[in-house]
């Protein structure tokens, strides 16, 4: 699926193709503390086909509870990231954070990883109080 999207400044856009039934909901630690919530939400991107159209990214290699070195690009505007990748291995997962896709509405999630670490509370959100805003 061919997609396109931006960060929160407008600073970074691109476009990728991605595999849509790769849409994970992942509970590791680093995403928690990345995201600023309880997990992050990506979509595996296909062959690399990532191409920036727009701004420069700022990039951190984290070493992840894997042992991998992962590379995770940001916006070095307002701080968005953009996706995280396997540092020197193109066959591995290249995780495009699904918020940042324009067509994400379209991508619902497949696979939940790293459920060890998940916040009880994550699995069951229905006796939260809600309200459509």
């Amino acid at each position: 699926m061919n997609v396109d999207g931006t960060c929160l400044c407008g600073h970074i856009t691109y476009e990728a193709e991605v595999d849509p039934d790769a849409t994970i909901i992942c509970h590791c630690t680093d995403c928690q503390t990345n995201s600023g919530t309880a997990f992050g939400v990506v979509v595996g991107v296909v062959d690399n086909n990532f191409r920036l159209l727009t701004g420069t990214l700022k990039t951190y290699i984290k070493i992840a509870d894997s042992g991998r070195r992962r590379t995770l690009a940001f916006c070095p505007e307002c701080g968005t990231r953009i996706y995280a990748r396997t540092e020197d291995d193109p066959s591995a997962f290249f995780g495009l954070r699904a918020g940042t896709v324009r067509q994400r509405n379209r991508l619902t999630p497949t696979m939940q990883a790293w459920t060890a670490s998940a916040r009880d509370w994550v699995f069951d959100l229905s006796g939260i109080p809600g309200r459509r805003s």
